[in-house]
């Protein structure tokens, strides 16, 4: 079973590129438009949600209808809460699940948009959005869904006018990721957000691999190798990428246990940020972050990812990259920075991590577990 002549694909370290994208898509919307029926239908748990979302996030999912929700697909949840008034765009929004959740979080001043090339899922996210309005009294954003390719967001959507963008197990199903992460660039306005779900590996596939339609499908072939990953992120300009989360992915079917060796995958949740000013490694400036407890349904604590969390006005000692993430993003509402970057004191002290790492790795790298973030140095 083959999704693409095996001349057509080529990992790099920029990740996998398939030249015959057409191909690609149609395999894509075939599998998820018509093969698949509800999410039961999945091979592996590779498209499914793990771990349990926000008892707010959950509220809102009971009033989205269940047409939406039964044509989910997609390994997290990747909506952050305190997202008030905010643009948001989905990129591979499906049935449109994350986007009503979104736009239940946005309010009437926000903006949502979802991008799908899937007819099928389009329509039904479109044909749900009045029961959705309806079972909320018309307090949510604006919703759009745009039928297109992901690779093209930059005739899709206006430069710099989206304040975050979310994406749920879709990158991997693209045929050039670096044209979606450069889509994604071109989206955001400086301080603005990419934070999302995909699927990762712990090495470069084999062509074999590469190559397996139900697996492409499944969102296992195009799995990106973590470290290619990052890379990619920096080369586009997110340096100092964000480690939320990570999860292992079951492979359920003895065959495609075979095929796939000893490979290991996972779900990731990143955060990347478009901000011009964050360095290669952590450095201390003397700065410290208070977090003021105002995001509905985090009254305690804010978790920035797998290695920060802010306790309700409790200072506390960050590097200038952290700073800048939340004192020149859409978090800044949320923070008091006290300091700047005036005055140098040397690289930032590590050791002072307070969110232990559910990783297989160690608890030294900002942003990941394998030490890539950060140019390969340590935060805190």
């Amino acid at each position: 079973m083959s999704c693409c002549d095996k001349k057509s694909v080529e990992s790099t370290s920029s990740g996998i590129v398939y030249d015959n994208a057409s191909t690609i898509y149609q395999s894509v919307q075939e599998y998820y438009g018509k093969v698949l029926n509800t999410s039961k239908d999945l091979k592996t748990s590779a498209c499914t949600s793990v771990g349990k979302p926000h008892p707010i996030i959950l509220s809102i999912l009971d009033k989205i209808p269940s047409a939406v929700n039964e044509k989910f697909y997609g390994c997290g949840t990747p909506i952050p809460l305190g997202i008030e008034n905010l643009s948001v765009l989905d990129l591979g929004s499906g049935s449109g699940r994350d986007c009503y959740i979104a736009a239940a979080l946005c309010g009437k001043n926000g903006k949502v948009i979802g991008v799908d090339m899937t007819k099928e899922q389009i329509q039904v996210a479109q044909n749900n959005v009045e029961e959705f309005k309806k079972n909320f009294n018309g307090n949510v954003a604006d919703l759009k869904f745009i039928e297109g390719f992901i690779e093209n967001l930059e005739n899709l959507i206006e430069k710099e006018s989206i304040d975050l963008v979310i994406s749920n197990c879709v990158v991997n199903l693209s045929p050039n990721k670096e044209d979606v992460l450069k889509g994604v660039y071109h989206s955001l306005k400086r301080g603005g957000e990419f934070y999302f779900s995909d699927v990762y590996c712990d090495r470069r596939l084999s062509e074999n691999v590469r190559n397996h339609e139900l697996l492409f499908g499944e969102c296992i072939a195009g799995a990106l190798y973590i470290n290619d990953f990052i890379s990619l992120s920096k080369k586009i300009g997110f340096n100092d990428p964000r480690q939320m989360s990570i999860n292992e992915i079951k492979i359920n079917d003895p065959q495609l246990k075979g095929l796939l060796g000893k490979a290991r995958f996972y779900s990731i949740t990143y955060r990347l940020f478009k901000l011009d000013n964050l360095e290669n490694n952590c450095e201390d400036y003397g700065q410290v972050a208070i977090y003021n407890g105002k995001i509905i349904g985090q009254p305690h604590s804010f978790i920035l990812d797998d290695h920060h969390e802010f306790e309700t006005n409790k200072p506390a000692l960050v590097c200038g990259n952290t700073a800048s993430m939340l004192e020149e993003t859409w978090l800044k509402n949320y923070f008091t920075i006290i300091g700047n970057r005036n005055v140098h004191f040397g690289a930032f002290d590590c050791s002072g991590s307070t969110v232990v790492n559910n990783s297989t790795g160690d608890n030294n790298s900002c942003g990941t577990s394998n030490n890539s973030a950060c140019g390969g140095g340590k935060c805190c």
